[in-house]
């Protein structure tokens, strides 16, 4: 028996009718859960990318326009953590996430910045590729290679710790600055010899051209942490908005650990990326809820910083703690 043959335009409808049928499982989750409306600022810009799965919840649920109704939420997407701590360090954000090392040349080059929350390591969600053929084995092979990377950004820490494992100098090999679309196409056309990288774009290319993974965060002791920071006045001026941003974050957290096949249709949708791939990624990061820095998450950044300093990739040494936001005890 022949099965009938669906229109494109019936299989586009019966596709957005299962996106949406996820989303409003998801949502439904949500409604279960929702806390009370609270006042807020006049606007909250957030700054995110895609591997952001905490914030991506929110913002695809429309979480913190419920919680704050008379806050003008904004959402602005960022290729990696360099760009996104930019633009926080000139008024154009209030919020947002990056890796480890971005909010270490920011601190570095005298952005006024504050490191408010953090989510557990991620070890295994940063890979040092390179392609199937490629004739380096070892992390020793590096030596006198191009090896792509986003300058600032957790990969370049990945890579410096690499480099520190093959019992290399920084020197012996050649670091190309780049931004991860232009990575990739560089290194699939063999432009450089290996490419440090984080997910979702180390899962996108693992799916489709298998490269192999000379090392991880996890085999170079890289705790690849993910940090929230925000601009100073505004953590000064609305501290209480940040105790709710981390509330909600942890609940998002715990939806996309209990509803996992709801959350990667969420974020495929959004994003735009397979959902093989959000599936990947997604299985190596580990339950993240949001909280403030602990001596240990600071003591763990200041090793990011000082290994920067050393290598001469910062102009000068920075402590961490000094822009690390200590809130005052909830009366």
């Amino acid at each position: 028996m022949t099965r009938p043959t669906l229109s494109p335009q019936r299989r586009r409808a019966l596709q957005l009718l299962g996106v949406t049928a996820f989303h409003w499982a998801l949502a439904s989750r949500y409604a279960n859960a929702q806390s009370p409306a609270v006042p807020g600022p006049e606007q909250l810009r957030i700054g995110y990318q895609k591997s952001a799965v905490n914030l991506v919840i929110l913002k695809q649920q429309g979480v913190l326009e419920k919680r704050f109704p008379g806050t003008r939420v904004s959402w602005l997407e960022f290729p990696a953590g360099p760009q996104l701590l930019e633009a926080l360090s000139v008024g154009s954000l209030e919020f947002g996430l990056t890796g480890d090392s971005p909010p270490v040349f920011a601190q570095a080059a005298g952005k006024d910045l504050l490191y408010v929350g953090a989510e557990p390591p991620k070890p295994d969600s940063s890979a040092l590729l390179v392609l199937k053929d490629s004739p380096l084995r070892t992390l020793a092979d590096l030596k006198g290679r191009r090896i792509a990377v986003q300058k600032g950004s957790s990969a370049h820490y990945l890579l410096v710790k690499a480099v520190e494992r093959a019992g290399l100098q920084w020197a012996d090999i050649q670091p190309v600055y780049l931004a991860p679309a232009d990575a990739r196409a560089a290194f699939e056309r063999k432009s450089v010899d290996a490419w440090a990288i984080w997910d979702p774009f180390y899962a996108a290319t693992e799916l489709a051209i298998q490269p192999r993974v000379l090392a991880t965060g996890r085999d170079l002791a890289s705790s690849n942490n993910s940090f929230y920071l925000a601009a100073r006045p505004f953590v000064q001026a609305h501290p209480q908005v940040l105790r709710v941003l981390f509330e909600e974050l942890s609940r998002a957290d715990r939806l996309a650990q209990e509803a996992r096949k709801d959350a990667i249709k969420l974020i495929a949708d959004f994003s735009g990326l397979d959902a093989g791939v959000v599936s990947l990624f997604i299985q190596r990061r580990p339950s993240s809820p949001v909280d403030v820095l602990g001596p240990t998450t600071v003591a763990d950044q200041q090793r990011v910083a000082d290994a920067f300093f050393k290598l001469g990739l910062i102009p000068k040494p920075v402590n961490v703690a000094d822009i690390v936001w200590r809130p005052a005890a909830r009366s």
